[in-house]
């Protein structure tokens, strides 16, 4: 099996509790949606997905005692345009607590980062007030992902797409995904190479899509590479979750478009 098949088998056993003991609407955030599209597509600078991971399998403990809700502010301040939450707790160690009180802290787009397979996890991701959630092609068959994609639509909350080969961009091309995200990190593997994105960025099939590229992102250099591309986003996990001096790592890779 491959860490992504363990994650998922996991995630199996997960939604089966969650559909036995989560209600929909029981906790419901109440707060102001902003777009992660819209404030991205109009920036004249490299847009930030911040994220808030404790741990990671390829890793191992990042910065397990972290305070989600400070490090959240910290992200906001130094100019982050949305936060991602991984609220995984077998293998990222994070927990929709996480989630719930980031949601409080900040004002700027929240990233539900999980392996998300069933409705349930959707409705979750809404109550606790995400405003985008994650859907990853390498975990569901296509006419699932679209099912999914189209519930999340529904429920207003913007859908990242991630993608790692042509295949799977075909994939998020054909279902209209408006923001796709190229994870340079294999899933199978967690092996990371940032050419993927250089790949895959000749693929994408519609002039208003937004590109991210994830995994992998630690320097100015890395981002002047990928920035050809066109891409217009990075979301970055451990690079930040190890800074000890936030506002640099921000000024650094927040480069001009």
């Amino acid at each position: 099996m491959t860490i992504l098949d363990e994650i998922l088998a996991e995630k199996e056993l997960e939604v089966a509790r969650l559909k036995r003991t989560y209600h929909p609407g029981q906790y419901q955030a109440i707060y102001q949606k902003r777009s992660l599209y819209d404030t991205f597509m109009a920036s004249n600078k490299m847009n930030i997905i911040a994220e808030i991971k404790r741990a990671s399998p390829s890793k191992g403990i990042i910065n397990e005692h972290v305070n989600p809700s400070a490090q959240a502010q910290e992200y906001e301040k130094y100019g982050a345009g949305t936060i991602s939450v991984l609220t995984d707790q077998p293998f990222f160690k994070g927990t929709m607590d996480d989630l719930q009180s980031v949601r409080e802290a900040v004002k700027i787009p929240i990233l539900n980062k999980d392996f998300i397979i069933d409705e349930i996890q959707i409705e979750r991701a809404s109550d606790y007030g995400a405003s985008v959630i994650l859907l990853i092609a390498a975990a569901l068959p296509k006419a699932r992902l679209e099912q999914l994609f189209n519930y999340a639509k529904a429920k207003d909350l913007e859908i990242l797409v991630e993608v790692h080969n042509t295949e799977e961009m075909k994939v998020a091309n054909d279902i209209g995904a408006k923001i796709i995200g190229v994870n340079n990190r294999n899933l199978k593997t967690f092996e990371v190479d940032l050419g993927i994105t250089e790949r895959l960025a000749q693929q994408v099939k519609h002039q208003d899509t937004l590109l991210i590229s994830e995994s992998g992102i630690q320097t100015a250099e890395d981002v002047e590479r990928i920035k050809r591309s066109g891409v217009k986003g990075i979301l970055v996990g451990e690079t930040m979750m190890r800074s000890g001096n936030l506002q640099q790592t921000f000024q650094q890779l927040r480069i001009p478009l």
